[in-house]
């Protein structure tokens, strides 16, 4: 992808993160001043529509980023603890502990911080999970039909937890979408950790649209600190 392309994603994938609605061409030339005509845009917009990075949902004439936009913008994403240093500060103190009340204690505030829901697996078969309104607030997940899906999701997050257990690698990981066992409308940051003899698995679950930059950066940030 050329770089005019690139930067014209990028900011449509920005945009709809802080807005959670759908973009076009006008609100990228008048709000982000990238030196690009109108009418650059919006060709550049069909192309990247013909490609598969972004789509028009049915009653919008903006176009959202879609699962391969987000990849894309995952693999060039370089998150920066130093950035959101001022709201980790609790954390630090909360975790010097390192046990369970305390893992609890930083899932409520991950959950705060991050505007996700939070999971916190301190051993398989014992799971904590917390900001699970904060799932039902998302503009994605207000429409009847998907209600319904989450709902059956977090039924079964005990089950979908520990099947992702065996299959988690040591470390940080990202799942999005079709590659989400929370579902296809769903971005989940994890880590997986050992906690003296035993592991753990804890991360933030939201819709695709999660703001990554800051998610990755606080699950990075915990797991470093309890690590």
């Amino acid at each position: 992808m050329d770089k005019r392309k690139e930067l014209i994603l990028n900011t449509i994938i920005q945009e709809h993160i802080k807005t959670g609605t759908p973009v076009g061409s006008g609100i990228i030339a008048e709000k982000y001043k990238l030196g690009i005509s109108p009418a650059t845009i919006r060709n550049e917009m069909a192309s990247l529509e013909e490609d598969g990075f972004i789509t028009q949902p049915h009653t919008s004439a903006g176009r959202i980023p879609t699962e391969k936009a987000y990849r894309l913008f995952l693999d060039s994403l370089r998150p920066d603890n130093a950035e959101f240093k001022n709201d980790f500060l609790n954390l630090k103190n909360i975790l010097k502990a390192k046990d369970e009340v305390s893992f609890k204690e930083a899932a409520k505030v991950m959950a705060l911080v991050s505007g996700n829901a939070v999971f916190w697996a301190f051993h398989r078969h014992n799971l904590y999970y917390t900001g699970i309104s904060n799932l039902f607030q998302q503009p994605e997940f207000r429409e009847l039909d998907v209600i319904y899906d989450i709902s059956a999701v977090i039924d079964r997050i005990d089950e979908i937890v520990d099947e992702m257990y065996e299959g988690t690698k040591p470390g940080l990981s990202t799942l999005i979408g079709t590659k989400n066992p929370f579902g296809d409308l769903c971005s989940t940051v994890l880590a997986k950790y050992k906690w003296g003899e035993r592991t753990g698995l804890f991360g933030v679950i939201g819709p695709m649209r999660m703001d990554y930059k800051k998610n990755i950066a606080l699950v990075k940030y915990v797991f470093d600190e309890i690590g």
